[in-house]
């Protein structure tokens, strides 16, 4: 079975919500919960890691520590992005269930 790809209008599908300038390529999702107004982007916080080094040369503790405090801690909106820290897949086992981190 192929691959169906959809383009997304971000715009109209998450208007409203925070796009962070010069990290497109580390939006993962959009998500939303109840509650809150519009839609929410969700970036990987590892790729968010990347871009930091690669793009401005940063060592990965000055990259954690400018995530920290200009990424993380920043709140621009209700409709602030969020960020997926680790990926996990969830294993059913006989007793329960078991969440291992992806690679």
């Amino acid at each position: 079975m192929r691959d169906l790809k959809i383009t997304v209008d971000i715009d109209e599908y998450a208007e409203g919500a925070v796009l962070l300038d010069g990290l497109e390529s580390a939006i993962v999702g959009i998500v939303e919960d109840f509650g809150s107004p519009g839609r929410k982007m969700l970036y990987s916080k590892q790729r968010i890691l990347n871009i930091l080094q690669e793009r401005d040369l940063m060592t990965m503790g000055e990259a954690e520590e400018f995530y920290d405090y200009n990424i993380l801690g920043l709140h621009a909106s209700d409709q602030n992005a969020v960020f997926l820290d680790l990926e996990i897949t969830p294993i059913k086992k006989e007793d329960g269930w078991e969440y291992q981190l992806k690679e």
